[in-house]
């Protein structure tokens, strides 16, 4: 596929880290043109919770699109549009009792965060908005404000503005509490910092380091904002949809959001769509002010439609879905003890962080070779990053740990991993 490359802009990622030609995935496995099988562990970025090409997921999609059913409706009712809002409430919403509107913005994360924000600043009349360190948000100039990473911001930097970010908690270490540290600065009328229309925060932050949100912390972050009249935004892009375990990830938080925003797995199928979830009390908008033209896409609808009906109304799902999150808790546990790392995350959504960063690269590199499709991220991408499909069978699971081992043998040397692992608890809600 050289004709490709040449093609490409320099902007490509991922085909540089993967240097094979994919043709086929089904499940937690995909195909190269040669025939090779590799165990994914990317799952399109979280885009892919429920593997490659699930039969329930691809036979209503075949089927809807066999009898002709509307393909793109931009915001016109259809019935894939009522069939999948159905769901959403009666699967979702109403077992957890949450009271949201529904709205779809355009059919990405980072649309769907600008239209967070944008609503946000309408609803509190305020222009200001607090996101945190290490946070990832998208790449458009609003969502791009609110993210972190240098690399991404470096050629947009003078547009990015009236965000003011704040540590993350246990960024500045154990000893200072930094919702105090945020309080103190919105009590300060000289701290410079304007009064915020919204906090906009991940409580996984997926290209941060898989640094997570305690219970205590995001309780206080969101006492913080009801006190300076700010709203909270959970961006549950990445971490929703079940990575996390719940299939939001601040369910065992104790939390409920103002605004919630999610895409990425939603579909179920790697099908584009977004998703905001708003307080009925915020619903501000005049007709058409927030659109998109792809915000009718009917094959994403059908396919959300049937991965809720078949997955989340099935309790058996959420069972099995506890039992891989802790096994891949054990798996990282163990790798972290024998080989010195640190585990981070939660859920099917965790990694293992290198003192030294410098030798993620290696180990990463190695797992490719052997046929594991994994990425790194963090600030200087010093976390080796676990995201496989929830729907993985366990000898799956077993094999790729079982191959970051070897990986980890040959770049840091072979360790004792015969100690039993300790394996940390989440802070209850």
């Amino acid at each position: 596929m050289i004709g490709n490359r040449v093609m490409e802009s320099n902007v490509r990622s991922y085909n540089r880290a993967f240097g094979s030609t994919f043709d086929r995935a089904v499940g937690a496995e995909m195909f190269d043109e040669t025939g090779g099988r590799h165990l994914d562990f990317l799952a399109g970025c979280g885009s892919l919770n429920y593997g490659h090409n699930h039969p329930v997921l691809k036979a209503a999609l075949m089927d809807y699109v066999a009898r002709d059913g509307l393909c793109m409706s931009l915001d016109l009712n259809s019935t894939a549009r009522s069939v999948f809002l159905e769901r959403f409430e009666r699967i979702v919403l109403t077992p957890r009792g949450l009271n949201y509107l529904v709205q779809f913005p355009g059919p990405t994360g980072a649309n769907c965060v600008e239209a967070a924000i944008k609503l946000a600043r309408k609803a509190t009349g305020r222009s200001n908005v607090i996101s945190f360190t290490n946070g990832f948000h998208g790449c458009s100039l609003g969502a791009l404000s609110l993210t972190g990473s240098s690399h991404h911001r470096s050629g947009s930097a003078a547009l990015l503005q009236q965000v003011s970010r704040m540590p993350y908690e246990g960024y500045l270490g154990n000893g200072l509490d930094t919702a105090d540290y945020i309080d103190r600065l919105l009590d300060d009328p000289s701290s410079g910092i304007d009064a915020p229309a919204a906090f906009v925060v991940e409580l996984v932050q997926g290209e941060g380091g898989l640094q997570t949100a305690s219970a205590t912390w995001v309780r206080r972050l969101q006492e913080i904002a009801r006190k300076h009249g700010a709203l909270l935004i959970v961006d549950d892009i990445q971490a929703g949809c079940g990575r996390t375990g719940t299939f939001f990830s601040f369910e065992p938080l104790g939390i409920v959001p103002d605004i919630v925003c999610l895409a990425k797995a939603l579909s179920g199928y790697g099908l584009p769509m977004s998703l905001l979830l708003l307080k009925p009390e915020l619903d501000c908008w005049e007709p058409g002010e927030h659109n998109g033209t792809f915000r009718g896409n009917s094959h994403a609808f059908v396919t959300a439609a049937a991965a809720l009906e078949h997955f989340w109304a099935d309790p058996e799902f959420a069972l099995a879905l506890a039992d891989r999150c802790a096994a891949m808790q054990r798996h990282c546990a163990q790798l972290a003890d024998c080989f010195g790392l640190r585990v981070k995350g939660r859920g099917m959504m965790m990694g293992l962080e290198f003192a030294d960063g410098s030798q993620a690269a290696p180990v990463q590199a190695d797992c490719v070779r052997r046929g594991l499709i994994i990425e790194r991220c963090g600030p200087h991408d010093e976390v080796l990053k676990f995201l496989p499909p929830l729907t993985l069978r366990t000898e799956q699971l077993d094999e790729g740990f079982a191959i970051v081992r070897q990986a980890l043998s040959a770049v840091l040397g072979d360790r004792d991993c015969t100690a039993q692992p300790h394996v940390p608890e989440l802070e209850p809600a």
